[in-house]
């Protein structure tokens, strides 16, 4: 008998689970087992399986005699591969006192920048094993939620126009009840973040917050003074709502940005950006960005322009003269959609101002 929900990943759901004395089936990840030895060694831990759990060596050796799957820690990693939650942005930042070189994000980077091209087996096994299990974590992060994608340029720097522009939509969209989820980094994704950071606070704090930011306005040459003024923001407005980051390694010269609540940070980029594009089911906004922004708006074009079951997600591009003048990626749009499903469910405003109606007309 499968047991309806058989993922384990805190020390409270095991405790309850293991109180009914059997774990059979069940798979335990990454939970620190090492006080729990007794009720190890009282349990049926047939057919479970347990994923970078430290334990004792004799509940190890039980549960592997009930004919448990037992996948140990890897030792010397920055990261875990077989976490259970996404992170957060306290812990990839955590020791940022000490400078941005020093936190597991700039470790986990420095370790895939010296494994990427080694051609072993084992660290490539060991990133796929963590980009699958932060898949899985973001699948149950987002179950039932309406997300909608913002995607925009990098290079956005703090203190602008345009950034206070995608700050104000992702209050918007947060106050609307969607889930902002962003490609996670600097620039337009950060700006997008804060605005859905800042939802709960009155609308005064985000011009007090863009102040604070705007002392580092970009992440270079300094990542470390950056993210500084970001957790200043957070300290200074500790209930944040949510939002969701998707950022990558691949790219980890740009750093994840602070304001997203919960992070999916994967190895491999195709991965990310494809899970970012298929998870934004209320629609995704093109904000002005440059080669990954034109990406990513024919990556979500790909789908909605061979979906003959249901309707494409509500695209929106941002900034009429960018996309149709500067980077013409809207005429192909159209043309792409002529006579499909997805014709109608595309739309190009002129400011963000407009992007609620425009989503709201479409859903």
């Amino acid at each position: 008998m499968v047991n309806p929900d058989i993922e384990i990943e805190t020390l409270a759901e095991f405790d309850q689970v293991a109180a009914r004395g059997s774990l059979s089936g069940y798979r335990i990840q990454s939970v620190n087992l090492l006080e729990r030895t007794f009720a190890l060694l009282a349990a049926d831990t047939s057919t479970a399986v347990f994923l970078g759990c430290p334990m004792e060596p004799d509940a190890a050796a039980k549960v592997r005699a009930d004919g448990a799957l037992v996948f140990p820690p890897v030792p010397d990693l920055p990261f875990n591969p077989y976490r259970g939650l996404l992170y957060t942005p306290e812990e990839l930042f955590t020791g940022l006192r000490d400078g941005y070189e020093a936190t597991p994000d700039a470790e986990a980077y420095a370790w895939f920048q010296e494994t990427k091209s080694d051609g072993d087996v084992f660290s490539s096994m060991l990133r796929s094993v963590h980009d699958d299990a932060i898949s899985d974590a973001l699948d149950e992060h987002l179950a039932g939620a309406r997300v909608v994608g913002v995607m925009g340029g990098h290079a956005m720097a703090r203190g602008g126009t345009h950034y206070r522009g995608a700050a104000e939509l992702g209050r918007a969209l947060t106050r609307s009840g969607l889930t902002v989820a962003t490609g996670g980094g600097p620039g337009a994704m950060e700006a997008a973040n804060l605005g859905a950071y800042l939802a709960p606070a009155p609308d005064e704090a985000l011009a007090e917050a863009l102040e604070l930011l705007a002392k580092a306005p970009s992440f270079a040459p300094s990542v470390s003074e950056w993210a500084g003024a970001a957790f200043a923001v957070r300290e200074r407005w500790p209930a944040g709502g949510d939002s969701v980051g998707i950022p990558t390694w691949f790219y980890g010269h740009e750093p994840p940005n602070a304001f997203a609540g919960h992070i999916a940070k994967y190895f491999a980029n195709a991965t990310r950006e494809d899970g970012l594009l298929a998870r934004s089911t209320a629609g995704v906004v093109f904000l002005p960005g440059a080669a990954g922004t034109v990406q990513e708006i024919f990556d979500n074009a790909t789908p909605n322009y061979y979906e003959s079951r249901g309707e494409p997600a509500p695209m929106v591009l941002v900034g009429r003269a960018h996309w149709t003048e500067h980077l013409p990626a809207w005429p192909l749009l159209q043309a792409l959609a002529r006579g499909r499903a997805m014709e109608s469910r595309i739309a190009l405003v002129d400011s963000v101002d407009e992007v609620p109606d425009a989503l709201a007309s479409m859903s």
